[in-house]
C-alpha cells in the first residue's frame, strides 16, 4: 500500500486544516486508555487524539499533556473532560493555557463556558448519539460534532451510524464527524461519501501495541469473534453500554436490585474518594441532576460504576472483574497493529477503494 504524498489530498478535509493532523482520523478519549501515550502515538502518525482528561488525575494532568507536547514536537491533540468533575474548571483552564487544539465533552458546558474555549481559539467538538444533541450542541457553541451510532463502544444510542449521520448531515452547517463501527479505509471512504469531513475510533486505537491496556485485556478483545455479542447493557451505570461480556457483567445480570444498588454506592465512594470529590461537590452534583431531571438521580449515583470498573480492566489487567466498553467492529479486528501502522493502512486503502470506485465508473461510461 502507498501512502506517498501524491496520495493524500483526497482524503485531505476541512477538518483536517481545523485540527491541523495529516488525516481526517481523530482518537477518542478513552477512560483509563487514551493517556499520553496513546495520544503522542496517535498524534505522530498523523492522525488527532484526545486525552483522556476525565480519568487523569488532577495533580498529573497538567505533566500528561506536558508530555504530549514532548513526545509530539508540539503537534496538535484534543483534551476531553466532563464538567461534573471536580477538578473540570482546572481542564479548563489548562485548555486555555496550553492552547490545546480542540476539547470534546458530553453534555454539561454552558454557552459561556464553550464561548471562553471559543474565544481561545479552541475547537469545541462534543459527542452525541442524536440529532436533538447535535442541534443542541451547535446551540450552546460546538463548531465540529462527533456523531455516535449504535455500533459504538461503551455509552451509545440505538440509531445505526448508517441512519445518524446522513440525518444529521442534512441538518447542520457546522463539519461532521462519524464514530460507531469504523475500522478501516473502506469505513473512512464511506463516511466521506455520506458527508461526513472524518472518522472517530475508540475500539481501533485500544486494539493497538500503543494503546498501553494490559495483555490479559487485549487478550479478550482478541477473543471476540462475534459482533452480536458485543451487546449493550443497562445495568453498570443506568445507561446504555456495550461491551464485550464477561464474568462481571453476568454477575450483576443474576444480582438483585438491592445487591446492584448496594455495588453502585460502594463504587461510588470509591470514586468519589480517587478523584477527591468533596461530599459538598457530589451534593452539589445531585442536585443539579434533581433540578433538571428527577429521574436522572439513580443514574448520576450509577455514574462512578463505569470509570472504576473500566479501571479495573484497563489499568489492572483484571478483565474479569470490571467491564470492557467495546464497538462491534472488535470482532473484525484480529491483531495489535500500532497506531502508524493503522492510520497510514487506513488511509491507504481509503484511497484503494476511491481509486477502484473511480476505474468502475469510467468503465461504465465508455462505449
Amino acid at each position: 500500500m502507498n501512502t506517498s504524498a501524491a496520495t493524500r489530498p483526497a482524503l485531505r478535509t476541512p477538518l483536517c486544516d481545523l485540527l491541523g493532523c495529516e488525516y481526517p482520523v481523530v482518537q477518542t478519549a478513552m477512560g483509563w486508555v487514551a493517556g499520553s501515550s496513546l495520544v503522542a502515538a496517535t498524534t505522530n502518525a498523523g492522525g488527532f487524539g484526545f486525552l483522556a482528561g476525565a480519568t487523569i488525575a488532577a495533580d498529573r494532568i497538567e505533566a500528561e499533556i506536558l508530555r504530549v507536547k514532548k513526545l509530539t514536537d508540539d503537534r496538535p491533540f484534543g483534551l476531553n473532560f466532563h464538567m461534573f468533575q471536580p477538578n473540570a474548571q482546572q481542564l479548563l483552564d489548562l485548555a486555555v493555557k496550553y492552547k490545546i487544539r480542540a476539547v470534546s465533552y458530553g453534555r454539561g458546558p454552558d454557552k459561556k463556558t464553550i464561548g471562553r474555549l471559543r474565544d481561545a481559539g479552541i475547537v469545541c467538538m462534543p459527542t452525541v448519539g442524536a440529532l436533538k444533541h447535535a442541534q443542541k450542541a451547535i446551540e450552546m457553541g460546538a463548531n465540529v460534532i462527533t456523531i455516535q451510532g449504535g455500533e459504538g463502544g461503551g455509552h451509545t444510542g440505538s440509531v445505526p451510524t448508517t441512519v445518524l449521520l446522513p440525518q444529521v448531515v442534512d441538518a447542520v452547517d457546522v463539519p461532521v464527524v462519524a464514530a460507531g463501527g469504523f475500522y478501516d479505509g473502506r469505513g473512512l471512504l464511506s463516511a466521506l461519501a455520506f458527508g461526513a469531513q472524518g472518522i472517530a475510533m475508540g475500539t481501533r486505537f485500544l486494539m493497538t501495541s500503543d494503546s498501553g491496556v494490559p495483555q490479559e485485556t487485549l487478550a479478550r478483545y482478541l477473543a471476540a469473534k462475534d459482533a452480536e455479542k458485543i451487546r449493550i447493557s443497562h445495568l453498570v451505570d443506568g445507561m446504555p453500554q456495550r461491551m464485550i461480556p464477561n464474568e462481571y457483567l453476568a454477575m450483576l445480570e443474576k444480582a438483585s436490585p438491592f445487591k446492584r444498588v448496594r455495588i453502585a454506592l460502594s463504587l461510588a465512594l470509591q470514586w468519589k474518594a480517587q478523584t477527591g470529590m468533596t461530599t459538598g461537590h457530589a451534593l452539589s452534583v445531585l442536585w443539579q441532576a434533581l433540578r433538571e431531571d428527577p429521574a436522572s438521580v439513580a443514574q448520576t449515583v450509577m455514574a462512578a460504576n463505569a470509570p472504576m470498573l473500566l479501571q479495573r480492566s484497563m489499568v489492572d489487567g483484571k478483565p474479569a472483574e470490571g467491564v470492557m466498553s467495546a464497538g462491534q467492529v472488535a470482532a473484525l479486528i484480529g491483531r495489535l497493529d500500532s497506531c502508524e501502522q493503522v492510520i497510514r493502512g487506513i488511509a491507504a486503502q481509503a484511497q484503494e477503494r476511491l481509486q477502484a470506485l473511480t476505474t468502475v465508473r469510467t468503465n461504465a461510461i465508455q462505449p
